[in-house]
């Protein structure tokens, strides 16, 4: 069978028409390499925002990759039709060799189908939590934000992640309302603390934070719903209860924010509250 197999790929590639198709391959390559260089070029050196030129950077370069590839396949069809005759053992045994690589494929295409994510936002997926910078064929690359699933600081370092992870498990997207997000955070009080004046300083705080920008949070949710079909959420501050044991009362504090400053927003809320108490010890 590999003598067979070695006849057929000298017949192809050192007949005319395979010197062709070679000659018709190069130029592809050629076209696609300069047609990435060029959108390269016009995007950075446009006015477009950071975050949207750092888009249309990646989706530039993902669509040239795949026009190359369907170029490519488009003049090897027929001969790659006669080749897969005789190499079907030889398939086989690549399937499984290159498992992970299907798989990463397969979790590409399953995202953007999807439409899990885009560039910009901030998913978590199993331990890796991050925003997304980068996306290929095989790989997305998060910058990292944490430590733990509770703090909105990057790290400085980034995260290469295979896209097989994406046909098992599932992405939580942190910035699907996009500019706006509603964040949530939580304090945890003994029964016997003076949680009752500190739910009202949070409310307090987290009234005087939002203020600038309530109206427009509000008015973007509201054509978020409406392009997407969903009920409108209540955009207002607030801070309710809960109680995971008797001797414990959680204050659950929701506040609208723009995406980029949770962190911020929560910081400064905390910092006004408990600026003068920590709210100890029963209330007198």
């Amino acid at each position: 069978m590999l003598e067979s197999l070695q006849h057929l790929l000298e017949q192809t590639f050192l007949s005319s028409a395979g010197v062709r198709l070679l000659l018709l391959s190069l130029l592809l390559l050629v076209v696609v390499f300069f047609l990435q260089w060029l959108f390269s070029r016009l995007i950075r050196r446009s006015d477009l925002p950071g975050e949207l030129r750092r888009k249309w950077l990646v989706q530039s370069r993902n669509g040239l990759l795949l026009l190359g590839l369907l170029g490519l396949f488009m003049l090897w069809g027929e001969e790659l039709r006669t080749l897969a005759l005789s190499v079907v053992a030889l398939a086989v045994a690549l399937v499984v060799a290159t498992k992970e690589l299907i798989l990463c494929l397969t979790g590409s295409l399953l995202k953007s189908a999807a439409r899990s994510f885009d560039i910009g936002d901030r998913i978590q997926i199993k331990d890796f939590r991050g925003d997304v910078i980068d996306q290929n064929l095989l790989t997305t690359t998060l910058l990292e934000v944490g430590p733990g699933k509770l703090t909105h600081q990057r790290t400085g370092r980034t995260l290469v992640v295979p896209n097989a992870i994406f046909v098992a498990e599932p992405v939580v997207n942190e910035s699907y309302t996009q500019e706006f997000v509603l964040h949530v955070f939580t304090l945890p009080f003994m029964r016997d603390d003076r949680w009752r004046e500190a739910k009202q300083l949070l409310l307090e705080a987290a009234q005087q934070h939002s203020a600038p920008y309530l109206e427009e949070a509000r008015r973007h949710m509201q054509r978020l719903a409406s392009r997407r079909g969903l009920e409108m959420p209540s955009v207002e501050p607030r801070v309710s209860l809960q109680f995971p044991d008797a001797e414990e009362i959680h204050l659950i504090i929701r506040v609208p924010a723009r995406a980029s400053q949770k962190s911020y927003i929560e910081q400064a809320i905390l910092q006004q509250a408990f600026a003068k108490e920590d709210f100890t010890g029963s209330a007198s």
